[in-house]
């Protein structure tokens, strides 16, 4: 196959016999992923008026959708996407409504988070089941890849809209109204996708069921995938924190937001001038190198400070932004060279909860060294973490020798 993707193999992915509908609704149900956490927070401190209490619960969120993603995904591939899409939002409904009354009503810290939690669990897994449904709607090949990397681009945009949508309806007479529309938006998306004609008659995945605790795990070349969204997890959620922290620094803590939606516009366009002409091409090449230049731009972001200025990191943050969606269109190349058959949609599940729990690591990690050593310390928290998960891939390469097929010439 070629090894780049051309503009016109977006255009033909898109509309495949039968993929608009899907596509779109997918859309109206992966823009409120991004919106949730945020709403869920600002929700949780202008009700308690605590950011402590907020963050705890808004933690448990991503705490249960790490395990709901890779469960839903092998229920899917056992029997089908549609009745557990189906099933899901309608208990996410009830789950989201259980947390909105919990928290107008101040129950206790441990009530909010096990609410949070079980809302996060049952959340529809629909970047999984999005991403799959490619592999039957394309052929192998550039259409299938240029789907891939819309994916990608697709869900970084919904991460630059879905936050600035939820701070801008917070600010509503109700402050649950961003946290509403955002589960509206998930039910009725999922809904839609769930019964368009694509997804009504996929049948359970060929190959059978999963066998054993670790299912899409238990291939080495699918855990050195799952390895890489690891590491990149890691290097986000230190970024995340570093970012606000130099902000306040700074003197001005919107700045924040400001530089995190300019790195994922940036992530955007150089996705798509990426997926023209991949380098390089073989994905067990691609993986390492990737993540270790992300973490050599990230711990660059460190210069900030006593030994530079603010501009260094701007221009580190955006050369960082530019490898996000390449990184996530590979990690979604690599499942489909590597995932054992039957287990397609457990194993991106498997892909976002290697990345949630990288990030929530990452939050963590970045947390202890900014109260140490001050906020630009985050910055090489992240990129050390990012380096030595590259030299683990790297050392795991041959593992995932196999996919050079899906990018090579």
């Amino acid at each position: 196959m070629s090894p780049s993707t051309a503009l016109a193999d977006y255009r033909a992915a898109l509309t495949a016999p039968g993929a608009l509908v899907p596509a779109l609704a997918s859309a109206l149900a992966r823009l409120p992923i991004a919106m949730t956490t945020l709403a869920v927070l600002l929700y949780v401190q202008r009700t308690t008026g605590s950011y402590a209490v907020a963050a705890v619960v808004s933690a448990g969120t991503l705490a249960g959708e790490s395990l709901g993603a890779v469960a839903q995904g092998r229920w899917m591939d056992r029997t089908g996407p549609m009745r557990p899409l189906l099933l899901t939002a309608a208990l996410y409904a009830v789950a989201a409504t259980g947390l909105v009354l919990a928290i107008e009503a101040d129950a206790a810290v441990p009530l909010l988070v096990g609410a949070a939690a079980v809302s996060g669990l049952v959340r529809p897994a629909m970047p999984g089941a999005s991403r799959a449904l490619w592999a039957r709607l394309v052929p192998a090949g550039p259409r299938r890849d240029a789907a891939y990397s819309y994916e990608a681009i697709s869900l970084e945009t919904f991460f630059i809209l879905g936050p600035a949508l939820a701070a801008f309806l917070v600010t509503a007479p109700w402050p649950g109204t961003a946290l509403a529309v955002a589960v509206a938006g998930m039910v009725t998306g999922t809904t839609v996708f769930a019964l368009s004609r694509p997804v009504r008659t996929q049948a359970p995945s060929e190959g059978g069921p999963s066998i054993g605790v670790l299912g899409a795990l238990a291939g080495r070349g699918m855990r050195t995938v799952a390895i890489a969204s690891l590491g990149f997890g890691l290097v986000i959620g230190a970024v995340e924190v570093g970012v606000n922290a130099v902000a306040t620094e700074q003197g001005s803590p919107t700045l924040g937001g400001v530089l995190l939606s300019a790195w994922s516009v940036a992530s955007v366009v150089a996705g798509i001038a990426y997926s023209l002409r991949p380098w390089p091409r073989p994905l067990h090449l691609r993986m390492p190198f990737l993540l270790a230049a992300f973490a050599l731009c990230v711990a660059a972001m460190a210069l900030v400070g006593p030994l530079a200025s603010l501009p260094v990191l701007v221009v580190a943050m955006l050369a960082a932004g530019a490898l996000i969606t390449p990184q996530v269109t590979a990690h979604s190349l690599g499942v489909e060279a590597t995932a054992s058959a039957g287990t397609a949609t457990e194993a991106f599940g498997w892909i976002v909860t290697a990345a949630v729990l990288g990030i929530s690591a990452g939050q963590v990690a970045a947390g202890v060294a900014v109260d140490v050593a001050g906020a630009a310390s985050s910055f090489l928290v992240g990129g050390v973490a990012g380096a030595v998960v590259a030299a683990v891939l790297w050392v795991r390469r041959g593992t995932l020798a196999p996919a050079r097929q899906l990018v090579e010439a």
